[in-house]
């Protein structure tokens, strides 16, 4: 630790001190406690796994795991708009189409430049005169 000493992160000197207390009290292989793993998981979300698991000397996949677990954990679900209003751009452009129709007895264009609406209209006015 002395030797990266300017590089690591205040929080993290403090997560390492309460880690090496730890392993200098523990009695045989006990395991490290939740609250010292919710620590570095916290670290490493601020600070990135590698970094984590090399100062504080913990296995890397399970630094990695207590991260993202935790991050999966604490999502809040997102709230679902109960009203979302689209408005279509104004353009100063007529929306255009063209219209080609082929039969027996010849064929047609149209090109037609106007709104929906009116492009309905004349086509209802088209096929009465048609049928």
């Amino acid at each position: 630790m002395a030797t990266i000493e300017s590089e690591v992160p205040k929080a993290m000197k403090k997560v390492y001190r309460r880690l090496e207390r730890w392993r200098r009290q523990r009695i045989g292989r006990a395991r490290i406690p939740e609250s010292l793993w919710a620590a570095a998981g916290e670290l490493a979300r601020e600070h990135g796994v590698n970094q984590v698991s090399r100062v504080l000397r913990l296995e890397f996949n399970h630094v990695k795991r207590v991260a993202e677990s935790d991050r999966r954990r604490r999502r809040k679900p997102r709230a679902t708009p109960a009203f979302v209003e689209l408005i279509a751009p104004q353009t100063g452009v007529a929306p255009q189409c063209i219209i080609e129709v082929q039969g027996p007895g010849g064929a047609m264009r149209v090109e037609w430049k106007g709104t929906t609406a009116d492009l309905a209209s004349f086509s209802r006015a088209l096929w009465e005169m048609i049928s």
